[in-house]
């Protein structure tokens, strides 16, 4: 591959990974405007656990949220976070997406208090923190290292504050098991090739 190819090949990549992005967070936010003009009708699509029937919501739920303040928190680390993440292929992103919204939600599902409504997609963001954060250690790729670096220096800090169990109304369970899927996933979705995929 030219330089020139290699030249295309990152800014196709960079411009696909934007549009699934913008086009992520426009639909959360569509998802709201549809839930308020429902009279929060969506809300039910959220997470309570060791409900039978709600394990139909574990993936429903990360697209949810309890009004505009809500989604407004999440869209710009999801944006950022997202980009970042899906700037590795978009195949290699839908499947750490997928496993850590699938991980988290059952994981949510398990261990969440009783009689309560789980739902946002903080804990993907969570997720892709961890996942950024330890790739390029995993996979020894120096600009990953810087990536998963700045990540953390940006929001690290509000990452341990969203572990912290001592918020109200904020589920730390799903902060918590969020990063830990994001953590595992840089491991199973490892590269053993120099070369990105």
């Amino acid at each position: 591959m030219t330089g020139r190819e290699l030249e295309y090949s990152r800014g196709d990549r960079a411009k696909a990974a934007a549009k699934v992005m913008v086009g992520w967070v426009a639909l959360l936010w569509l998802l709201e405007v549809v839930d308020v003009a429902s009279g929060h009708a969506l809300d039910g699509l959220g997470i309570t656990p060791r409900t039978p029937s709600e394990l139909v919501d574990v993936v429903p739920a990360a697209f949810i949220h309890f009004g505009f303040a809500h989604v407004a928190a999440n869209t710009v680390p999801l944006l950022v976070m997202g980009f970042l993440a899906a700037l590795g292929g978009l195949r290699r992103f839908a499947a750490v997406c997928a496993l850590i919204i699938v991980a988290d939600g059952l994981g949510v599902w398990l261990i969440a208090p009783a009689h309560t409504n789980t739902a946002g997609a903080s804990g993907l963001i969570f997720g892709l923190f961890g996942y950024l954060l330890v790739t390029g250690f995993v996979e020894r790729r120096p600009l990953g290292v810087l990536v998963g670096l700045l990540v953390g220096a940006v929001w690290g800090t509000s990452i341990l504050v969203g572990l912290a169990p001592t918020q109200s109304g904020v589920s730390w369970q799903g902060h918590l098991l969020g990063l830990v899927a994001g953590v595992a996933t840089a491991f199973l979705f490892r590269r053993r090739s120099p070369e990105p995929a």
